[in-house]
């Protein structure tokens, strides 16, 4: 294993990532902009992170690649395709990836066509499979759980799940990123893991609105117990194990994010419910808000999958369409549900 691990992304997650690295490697963190190699490399210190003799930052994608064997990406996944594909000439079969994004990829459709929603499941994208799409490289992994990126940096516990079809995969992002506070379990099904990472998103909005509502912890349990049943639903459709999203990567993420006001998902939601509209919240949010641009996603392929999601609907009419809060509210109250638990 080398002794320096490649970053991709310089947001919020991207620094805590490569702070938990930095308890076991040096740190070479790509970034686009100058003024944060001169916060990394001058000033040594970024968005809470001491970086002096730890992480050094770069603008050059090949210097990464050539420095590095494993390299994490952790950029929007709006972003993620075209990281991947400046990458591609510098990285091959050599190198393994294990990225940290929570979200899906539909960039390979027509804006118009996606504004339309008229595209269909071949067109949506994991990042593991635009990392698979774009370069030569054959050992990719994630990494996904409930690792709220303010807590990890004060120092606070945390554990994380990597999950890779590649023992040697998880076994490295154990070795790379594991330490005293932060513990490092691991996963076959990475598909079910990108799905959970990307879905619970959705329900942290909506537990969110409810929170920014004050109907208390009941209507939030409800919520989130219910989203769990929809995330195993659509993955099940999808192709993931049901198991997936019973550890930390499903329903421990979806606890962290959909109760924290840490989370930028949660905190939509609660801005929804005061009365600002997802227009005026996105123009002044500073970093992406992933659920937003999944929830059109997941909804437009629940259609045409014939999968009842009825939270996912109704927060789709919410953030798209306008829809009174408080209507959705009472119709997913009186929503027939038949069983309780009827996913496993």
């Amino acid at each position: 294993m080398q002794k320096t691990v490649g970053v991709i992304g310089s947001g919020s997650f991207g620094m805590t990532v490569a702070k938990l690295l930095t308890e076991n490697v040096q740190v070479l963190l790509f970034t686009r902009r100058d003024s944060v190699m001169e916060a990394i490399n001058e000033r040594k210190h970024f968005k809470g992170v001491d970086t002096e003799g730890k992480i050094t930052a770069v603008n050059d994608l090949k210097y990464v690649a050539d420095q590095c064997k494993i390299i994490m990406p952790v950029i929007p996944s709006a972003s993620f395709r075209k990281v991947m594909r400046a990458l591609a000439p510098h990285v091959g079969p050599e190198h393994i990836m294990i990225h940290a994004t929570k979200g899906l990829d539909v960039s390979q459709i027509s804006e118009k066509r996606f504004e339309n929603e008229s595209f269909t499941r071949k067109d949506v994208y994991s990042m593991g499979e635009v990392i698979r799409d774009e370069t030569t490289v054959l050992r990719i992994g994630c990494m996904s759980g409930p690792n709220l990126a303010k807590e990890i940096l004060s120092g606070q516990p945390a554990a994380t799940v990597i999950a890779s079809e590649f023992m040697e995969v998880i076994r490295i992002g154990q070795r790379i990123l594991g330490s005293s506070l932060f513990s490092v379990f691991g996963s076959y099904d990475m598909r079910g893991a990108e799905l959970a990472g990307a879905f619970k998103n959705i329900i942290a909005i909506g537990s969110g609105i409810l929170g920014g509502l004050e109907l208390g912890k009941n209507m939030q349990a409800a919520l989130i117990t219910r989203g769990l049943r929809e995330m195993i639903q659509f993955g099940q459709s999808m192709g993931a194990e049901s198991r997936s999203f019973m550890g930390k990567a499903g329903i421990g993420d979806l606890i962290d994010t959909a109760t924290s006001d840490n989370s930028r998902n949660y905190t939509f939601g609660k801005k929804l419910a005061s009365g600002e509209s997802a227009e005026q919240i996105l123009k002044k949010a500073t970093e992406v808000v992933e659920g937003v641009n999944t929830l059109k996603i997941i909804h437009l392929l629940a259609q045409k999958e014939n999968l009842p999601l009825p939270i996912t609907t109704m927060l789709y009419r919410v953030i798209y369409s306008g829809y009174d809060v408080q209507k959705a509210i009472r119709l997913l109250m009186t929503y027939n549900t038949a069983q309780d638990v009827d996913f496993l």
